[in-house]
């Protein structure tokens, strides 16, 4: 028999694993699935994956799948995958779902604020959950008549009909950047504004307002703008032509618009930070690649899509979820410093 007549060795079994280990295909399967503590000994336990490392041994997920009723696949639904953002997130909820033999696919919105109209009706019967970040209220309804366990991220957690919440201390964060140029002597402000209506936009001007509200002097000026560098410049530019009434500092609900403040104050012939300090949220990459970088509050993104995926398999099995918000920190850099009248 030449080479090329040579058979395929068989793909080793459970029952080939059990041989080795000399134990039976139940407990090969207790232990490969995960669930072997308290119904078997350590020892044994590692008898069992010793032997299927050895054996080149891989579960039939396709099987498994058929067994447990289950597809082993989660969505995760992001507003764009334009913004490093999200694609950080889907990088953390792929991590911890390959650990568990699970899949991850990744839905964009069309439009950046929401998904589109019921992406489920083709998808349901394939997926076991869903995972769904920062999005647009006005986007829920579809997401939570899906009739699948929804864990929602970076979102209002008194919102209806999510099996379980993560979020981000977003308000902290807001509290961080407020404090840091209150106390650099700023007491006019203008708040660079998303124009997308989400929880985690709502919370981060309410906790601006409310504490510049409760400083002595202080004052905030909204103005809103699309999440886009040349919006962003547009709507700041606008703003700084009112010399009466120019701010001192902007704060930016991102960096992409703290990118495109920075570009209108040029412009303008303002410098950054003597003239005017300004500030972004998310320390994105391109927190560091504009001149002067820039002061922001840098979000776990990864960590947010871990403890997302997390939650679902946690929500699965019936497990309890893990509470509490994940911790922001502000990242002071170049982009700030005390206004022109409290310079030395």
């Amino acid at each position: 028999m030449t080479s090329a007549q040579q058979p395929v060795p068989a793909r080793p079994t459970s029952r080939d694993v059990a041989r080795a280990a000399g134990v039976s295909q139940a407990t090969v399967s207790l232990v490969l699935g995960g669930k072997w503590t308290g119904r078997v000994s350590g020892t044994t336990a590692e008898r069992v994956r010793r032997s299927a490392a050895e054996l080149g041994y891989r579960p039939n997920l396709a099987a498994r799948s058929l067994r447990l009723g289950r597809t082993r696949t989660a969505l995760l639904v992001v507003p764009a995958l334009t913004n490093e953002f999200f694609a950080r997130v889907y990088t953390g909820a792929a991590a911890v779902a390959a650990r568990h033999e699970f899949g991850v696919v990744l839905y964009p919105s069309p439009d950046g604020t929401g998904p589109a109209r019921d992406p489920f009706a083709s998808a349901r019967a394939a997926l076991d959950g869903v995972i769904a970040s920062s999005m647009a209220a006005d986007a829920l309804d579809d997401l939570h008549g899906a009739e699948l366990p929804l864990v929602m991220l970076d979102s209002d957690p008194a919102g209806p009909g999510a099996a379980a919440y993560v979020n981000l201390d977003i308000p902290g964060g807001m509290r961080q950047v407020a404090d840091h140029l209150l106390d650099l002597g700023h007491r006019r402000f203008l708040h660079l504004a998303s124009a997308v209506d989400t929880w985690t936009f709502s919370v981060r001007a309410r906790a601006l307002l409310e504490r510049v509200g409760g400083t002595p002097d202080a004052s905030v000026r909204t103005v809103r703008a699309p999440l886009d560098v040349s919006a962003g410049r547009e709507a700041a530019e606008r703003a700084l032509a009112d010399t009466a009434d120019r701010p001192t500092a902007i704060v930016c609900d991102d960096d992409v618009l703290a990118a495109g403040a920075c570009k209108a104050a040029r412009r303008l012939g303002l410098r950054v930070p003597d003239d005017l300090s300004v500030t972004g949220f998310d320390d994105l990459a391109l927190a560091t690649a504009v001149e002067p970088e820039l002061t922001t509050v840098q979000l776990p993104a990864e960590q947010v899509g871990e403890r997302g995926m997390a939650a679902l398999l946690a929500v699965l099995d019936g497990r309890p979820v893990e509470r509490g918000s994940l911790p922001v920190r502000l990242v002071v850099r170049g982009s700030t410093a005390p206004p022109p009248a409290r310079r030395v």
